[in-house]
């Protein structure tokens, strides 16, 4: 890929180059913003930074010339995954580990709907709906736990 804007958007900075793991490294990525913006800005600024970072990871990947289906360097929607799981993460060490957990595990397993969506939608709708899908069921997992296990 061509060092661009949407490269840089894409890549969310270099950090989906990043070995081995590179949604991971993707998903951490995502910290030094999301953390400032939910603590300063609560669930409205998350909503907003969230479907400004879908809207640019939708307009990145559509710019790049892409070689295979979902490239592992793109992380954006990583980004937009963590964004949407952290909608009720609370912010403590243990909630923000747990955000991440949770949403790594279902972006990794990709269990059902996850998996529908990452095989059977292509294109940037494709690369990003999953990651979507997996902080949905992510944010419902910190839920649970946060309400029905820590109380």
């Amino acid at each position: 890929m061509k060092i661009s804007w949407p490269h840089i958007i894409a890549t969310w900075f270099g950090s989906g180059l990043l070995k081995p793991g590179p949604g991971t490294w993707g998903s951490l990525a995502s910290l030094p913003l999301l953390i400032p913006v939910a603590s300063y800005t609560g669930i409205y600024g998350i909503l907003i930074t969230g479907v400004f970072l879908t809207l640019a990871g939708f307009w990145a990947i559509n710019q790049l010339d892409l070689t295979e289906e979902d490239p592992p360097s793109i992380v954006i929607d990583e980004v937009v995954g963590m964004f949407i799981t952290f909608l009720v993460t609370p912010l403590t060490p243990l909630g923000i580990l747990l955000g991440f957990a949770l949403f790594r595990f279902f972006d990794i397993v990709k269990p059902w709907p996850v998996s529908y969506f990452d095989k059977n939608i292509k294109g940037a709708l494709g690369i990003m709906l999953d990651d979507i899908i997996a902080g949905i069921l992510a944010a419902i997992g910190v839920f649970c736990v946060t309400y029905f296990v820590i109380g």
